[in-house]
């Protein structure tokens, strides 16, 4: 399945640089940690044409799975973002707008004069989130294991790039540059003392060997490397109530992985230096413990 993903920020103070993004940053952090690649990020004013434009670019020109922007959703006259989304999109989903809404009325009353949209173009899936970061996590929450369904159903139709094996083909890294931009953005940044990064990958020498002494193991030659996501999201949670934490993000790779390739990368800030060493370690601990499945692979298992 194509896994790459954009988020849009429809925001005419933050294209005028008098605002900071904070939706966009935090709706990538979520897609990142679900397993989307989120190789477009951008902010464009509430104005129909340049929001078609972005749409287009994102869906015609990069040709990515899912789309999702924030803001543009409520009753000013300047929110036009669904209006711009349905000028684009060839089917609409209703549900997935109705399941956001649904939730935010659960949260208040006022959520029902959310008026995003969603809807199919091509082989990209957009969905229209609120401007607020609060009211964007929460909508995508309600959504993100269904919308990862529906572009699995949207890739699946015929396409041939878009067939699943057994073991697929590993993930696209992070940039570690983008990341720290992105932390630097973050509400929390001015209580950050400092960042640390793990980055895990696949090592030519076997576990058994590394951990049990055991000389005559056989090299490895690759890796099967899966998660659970809700033990993932459970061990970050965990982490971000620890004294001093201010910032976590969490990537982690999937599929067949070959020699030298990322595990993971995970990044941690806050305060002071004690505060986050421990936080890094209890993290990267609890996600290899709990939250994941390796089989190394050696020349026996084909490479």
């Amino acid at each position: 399945m194509n896994n790459q993903a954009a988020v849009i920020t429809v925001s005419d103070k933050g294209a005028r640089g008098e605002r900071t993004d904070t939706s966009g940053p935090a709706l990538a952090a979520m897609l990142e940690g679900a397993g989307w690649e989120v190789v477009c990020r951008s902010v464009v004013p509430d104005e129909t044409e340049r929001i078609q434009q972005e749409l287009l670019r994102c869906a015609d020109g990069l040709g990515l799975a899912l789309v999702l922007t924030t803001g543009g959703t409520g009753f000013s006259p300047r929110d036009v973002t669904p209006e711009a989304t349905r000028a684009v999109i060839q089917r609409e989903t209703p549900g997935i707008p109705e399941a956001m809404r649904a939730e935010s009325m659960r949260v208040t009353p006022r959520g029902c004069l959310s008026r995003g949209t969603a809807g199919i173009r091509g082989r990209t899936l957009i969905v229209n989130l609120p401007g607020s970061e609060k009211a964007a996590r929460e909508n995508l929450s309600a959504v993100l294991d269904a919308v990862r369904h529906g572009a699995e159903m949207i890739c699946s139709q015929g396409s041939a790039d878009c067939a699943q094996t057994d073991a697929p083909p590993a993930r696209r890294s992070p940039s570690m540059d983008g990341w720290l931009r992105e932390a630097k953005q973050d509400p929390a940044w001015e209580r950050v003392g400092m960042y640390l990064i793990h980055n895990g990958v696949v090592r030519r020498t076997p576990r058994a060997q590394v951990r049990l002494g055991e000389e005559n193991a056989a090299p490895v030659a690759g890796m099967r490397f899966s998660y659970d996501r809700e033990k993932l999201d459970a061990a970050v949670e965990e982490v971000r109530r620890l004294e001093g934490v201010y910032y976590v993000r969490v990537w982690l790779n999937e599929g067949r992985l070959a020699v030298g390739e990322d595990i993971m990368y995970v990044l941690v800030g806050g305060d002071i230096r004690s505060h986050v060493v421990g936080a890094l370690e209890f993290l990267v601990g609890k996600i290899k413990s709990e939250a994941v499945t390796e089989t190394e692979l050696t020349e026996a298992h084909g490479t």
